[in-house]
């Protein structure tokens, strides 16, 4: 006996796993929406034709589209919406806690980005310690390396980073950090275990902001988490601090960053992310000593690709296990 296909809502384009998404059409029915807008979203939502969904299949351009996943949307979501599947570590576009009043069962991509993010952290912690920025600038204004000559930088062995979340990307950095004679402690919501921890320090939030050579951002946006680096903390820092984010923008407080590199406080710093993307605060895009990367954390094309196939793969168990391969914490005693 045959059953009918569950059927599936793709929010987004696959652009590289296109096997992987293949083979889940032939276990589902894929259906896509005619809308282009949020206004639009909803009125097809509310017209039925997406009634029957069992799963979503989410992508963080598809916020063009139906515009945050937050309660009001998710209260006009069809019932049969049992999952929704994103595909990106950070998953603030979405109100969990809606979900979950809804009994939407909600999955990340956790593992898939560390690499790539801790690459592009340990660029910029790299960049902004021995301040190539200023020179970069420059050389491509024909300065070469500017006049007056920029302030000299600091060699990163000896140092000690700070690591602000030390979830799988702050692990990954770790390892990599120290390949560059650096120092490593952290805070954590948790202390790890030995073997997780691997020999870094755990350290109090407040201790980890007052001896961090480099403080490094690595711990998701939730409301516990936003603005938590912000005038306060930067008191407590020690004087000319080097300052990472590739988190997701608003765990930092953008005007008191730019306050505290006018001051001094702050030496320098790399960012990926930030509070209003794509617009970027006019105070870091001015300042030489700010070295900036338009998100671009897991911009690789073997990145891309295991984030698509891990996030199909969250389908595939949603449609033929009525689970999740890796929902988010704060739903696991859903399982």
């Amino acid at each position: 006996m045959t059953y009918p296909k569950l059927q599936v809502l793709l929010l987004g384009v696959i652009d590289h796993a296109h096997e992987e998404w293949k083979r889940l059409s032939e276990i589902a029915n894929i259906i896509e929406p005619s809308a282009t807008n949020r206004e639009d979203f909803i009125k097809e939502v509310d017209s039925g034709r997406l009634d029957g969904i069992v799963a979503a299949y989410r992508t963080v351009g598809s916020h063009k589209v139906t515009g945050l996943i937050d309660d009001a949307l998710v209260q006009r979501l069809p019932s049969s919406l049992k999952y929704i599947c994103h595909n990106g570590a950070g998953y603030d576009q979405i109100d969990i806690a809606a979900c979950t009043n809804r009994g939407i069962r909600v999955s990340h991509v956790p593992t898939a980005v560390d690499d790539a993010t801790a690459d592009t952290n340990m660029f910029l912690i790299l960049g902004a310690i021995r301040g190539f920025n200023t020179g970069m600038l420059a050389l491509r204004e024909g300065k070469w390396k500017g006049q007056p000559l920029p302030p000299l930088g600091h060699d990163p062995e000896g140092k000690t980073l700070g690591i602000l979340g030390m979830g799988g990307i702050g692990r990954n950095l770790k390892k990599k950090a120290e390949v560059f004679g650096m120092r490593v402690q952290y805070f954590n919501r948790h202390q790890l275990g030995s073997e997780l921890a691997a020999g870094a320090a755990y350290v109090s939030f407040d201790e980890l902001l007052r001896t961090s050579d480099v403080l490094s951002l690595n711990l998701p946006l939730n409301n516990e988490t936003r603005h938590i680096i912000s005038t306060a903390e930067f008191a407590k820092m020690k004087t000319g601090v080097v300052v990472v984010n590739t988190a997701r923008g608003a765990v930092m407080d953008e005007e008191a960053l730019v306050q505290a590199l006018a001051s001094g406080k702050v030496r320098s710093c790399g960012l990926d992310v930030y509070e209003d993307e794509p617009a970027v605060h006019p105070g870091l895009l001015a300042n030489p000593h700010v070295m900036l990367v338009p998100h671009m954390g897991t911009w690789t094309k073997e990145t891309q690709r295991a984030m698509e196939a891990w996030n199909i793969e969250n389908v595939r168990w949603a449609v033929e296990k009525g689970r999740l391969k890796s929902p988010v914490v704060e739903q696991l005693d859903m399982l």
